[in-house]
């Protein structure tokens, strides 16, 4: 038997890493001569370096940038010298887990430090440039990352603002003359797993300014700001940012890097997929086994699991979900297409009891399933 197991983190409990430990553990107990390869992966979330450094082999490179609200930290990226590839994950210079709880406010927060590790990348001689945008704590638009950029955004009077969610209603016009000359060398891939537009009901604001601090009020202001950025960008670079899917991503990132970084919105998983050559290593597999901590109806939407089905289904491969929680109909799973779904947990126990008992769960599920299968 040959196995292919392809997780997601359990976020809190079991890292990618540790999940393929514990389901090789189970596997083993019934086929101890099984072919069993170890693939973690991610979809731009949170924790993506990690994974990213395991296929790249690259170095982690540190870097003083400013971090949401203009103060000065210690971040890094990844990056690999033999073929010039940098993965930088915004949640190190502009993320949440950066700003304590009374701290977040997305009128004030900025992406700047993104754009000084991009920045730092580029000096560096990157030739392609990863930007994973997951858990972000701006709402600008890509304004602060655009500036560490050499973008100089102007009101009416032709003063330079802010590069804060707030400025964005009094933005006028974009100085590119001192734009970073590199730019336009090197490709950008930005791992975006939302298809929300930039502004509207379903936009960055209304959906994501909430969970970052602001109020309804705020969420309005923003909203709005996002519009007349919008105006903005489509009238000096003809660039309809409101069609494009996914801009809405990270408070604006996803437009932003497509106006100012000429980059190309995918999907996470699938650049990771490629980075891995994920497909290849499949290739003749009897089962692959896939995870997360919940697995519910937001699976459905670009993530890890969905992701690993469509490789399963392209080569006609079953695909087995060990998940922490299960929040699915059964239409759901048939509509996710998995042939194998279970949550983890043993008996009746608490939130905090389940995640301290990840691994030994998942050995004895994975263990009941190969029993299965035996």
């Amino acid at each position: 038997m040959k196995f292919v197991i392809a997780p997601d983190k359990f976020k809190g409990s079991l890292t990618g890493f540790e999940f393929c430990n514990a389901v090789e553990e189970g596997l083993r107990m019934v086929f101890k001569d099984a072919e069993i390869l170890k693939m973690p992966l991610a979809d731009g979330g949170d924790g993506t370096m990690e994974v990213i450094k395991y296929y790249l082999k690259g170095e982690k490179v540190s870097v003083k940038v400013q971090d949401p609200l203009f103060r000065t930290i210690e971040s890094s990226y990844l990056y690999a010298p033999e073929n010039a590839v940098a993965y930088i994950e915004m949640a190190e210079a502009s993320g949440l887990k950066l700003l304590k709880d009374d701290e977040k406010n997305c009128m004030r927060s900025t992406s700047l430090g993104t754009g000084e590790l991009i920045k730092h990348a580029l000096d560096k001689g990157a030739k392609n440039i990863i930007l994973g945008i997951g858990g972000s704590a701006t709402n600008d638009g890509g304004m602060g990352m655009a500036s560490a950029l050499g973008y100089r955004f102007l009101d009416g009077n032709g003063i330079e603002l802010k590069p804060i969610g707030g400025s964005l209603s009094a933005v006028q016009s974009i100085d590119a003359s001192n734009a970073h000359p590199r730019l336009g060398e090197v490709e950008v891939k930005v791992a975006c797993d939302v298809s929300n537009p930039l502004y509207g009901k379903e936009g960055a604001a209304p959906i994501f300014a909430a969970q970052k601090g602001a109020t309804d009020k705020e969420i309005e202001q923003l909203d709005n700001g996002l519009r007349n950025f919008a105006d903005i960008v489509l009238g000096q670079y003809g660039i309809d940012l409101q069609k494009i899917k996914g801009a809405g991503a990270a408070g604006g990132i996803g437009g932003g890097a497509v106006a100012f970084l000429n980059g190309e919105l995918t999907s996470g998983i699938e650049l990771i997929k490629e980075l891995a050559g994920f497909d290849n290593a499949i290739e003749g597999c009897d089962w692959i086994i896939t995870g997360e901590g919940q697995l519910d109806a937001q699976t459905l939407t670009g993530k890890t699991i969905q992701g690993v089905v469509i490789s399963g289904q392209r080569k006609n491969i079953p695909v087995a979900a060990l998940c922490g929680s299960l929040q699915l109909t059964v239409a759901q799973q048939q509509q996710l297409g998995l042939d194998y779904v279970t949550a983890i947990v043993q008996g009746i126990t608490t939130l905090q009891e389940a995640m301290e008992s990840s691994y030994v769960n998942l050995v004895m599920s994975t263990y009941n399933f190969a029993k299965v299968l035996g």
